[in-house]
């Protein structure tokens, strides 16, 4: 029992767990191992997998992003609208971008130079994009003009959508960043102790913006291919994705108290919310179930949250 508890708080833990009930899923669902079913998955967690580069960010520092499902949402429907309008799809694009960087940097201002709890912040900015987004297409589905629009998620390389290589790129790049970059231990730092990170000479405020800033790039890169893969703008688009995104993050290893994150902690999370949707589906299990199994996974990794913290204040 205690080396099973190793195991599952170790820095390998869930790796390695993910790796059993990965064999035993492929074992017992027909079909599951499937090229078609692979890609298919793959494809189903590209929003919450993109997201949680960013997200990732956010919790090790201490804060919340609950703004993230309007934001996909918003930056979907401003693609969408700007694109039909200017008959540029890169002008769409562009535009979509600019949105979702300038809500994120309304975000860190707020939490950072006004000292707004981040939770309060994004809770409200989450009421205030999604309300936009419906303001701005009166409530309803706006279809794509230029078919070229679609080739964003359809097309392929080497054989593998479009979507799933921008996932992957921004997993190397943001992992990358994590683990060596400057801007990534202060990120740590700041989330393990932000007034001694203030005293070493870390501009706390400064940080606090460019990650939100940057949570909301990224939130625009995911809305951008969502409005292509489901062929229009939609502003009810990614609802709940912000429960689904923290759960796939702390699942990861993530902590909620900051200070704590590993990119492939949040890739295997990532995938087992992935996973655990795929296995209903092809089980044909009604989709009512997924809203209790998300819930389920929810309190599982806060669970575990609070198991690893209580294991590493042990080993100090």
């Amino acid at each position: 029992m205690n080396s099973f508890k190793k195991i599952l708080l170790g820095d390998q833990g869930l790796v390695v767990i993910f790796v059993i009930a990965f064999a035993i899923v492929s074992l017992l669902v027909p079909n599951f191992l499937s090229e078609r079913n692979m890609l298919g998955l793959l494809q189903s967690v590209v929003t919450i997998g993109i997201v949680a580069c960013t997200m990732m960010f956010c919790l090790a520092s201490r804060d919340f992003d609950l703004s993230v499902g309007s934001i996909v949402a918003f930056a979907g429907m401003i693609a969408v609208m700007v694109s039909n309008a200017t008959g540029s799809i890169l002008i769409g694009i562009a535009g979509a971008l600019v949105a979702g960087s300038l809500v994120g940097f309304f975000n860190g201002v707020v939490i950072a130079h006004f000292r707004i709890n981040a939770l309060i912040t994004t809770l409200a900015t989450m009421q205030i994009v999604r309300g936009f987004a419906l303001i701005v297409s009166d409530g309803r589905a706006v279809g794509i003009n230029d078919p070229n629009f679609y080739q964003l998620a359809l097309s392929r390389f080497l054989t593998i959508p479009t979507p799933i290589w921008v996932m992957a790129i921004l997993f190397v790049i943001f992992g990358f960043v994590l683990n060596r970059t400057v801007f990534g231990k202060n990120t740590l730092a700041i989330g393990g102790n932000p007034e001694a990170s203030r005293l070493a000479g870390v501009n706390v405020a400064r940080m606090r913006i460019w990650i939100f800033t940057l949570q909301g790039l990224v939130c625009a890169i995911a809305g951008i291919l969502l409005a292509s893969r489901i062929t229009s703008g939609q502003p009810n688009a990614a609802n709940g994705l912000e429960l689904s995104v923290i759960s796939a993050c702390v699942l990861g290893g993530v902590s909620l108290a900051g200070g704590r994150a590993a990119m492939m902690g949040v890739i295997v999370g990532v995938m087992i919310m992935g996973i655990a949707e795929n296995v209903m589906n092809l089980l044909n299990i009604q989709a009512f179930y997924q809203y209790v199994v998300r819930g389920v996974i929810l309190l599982l990794a806060v669970l575990l949250d609070n198991l690893r913290s209580a294991a590493a204040r042990g080993k100090s």
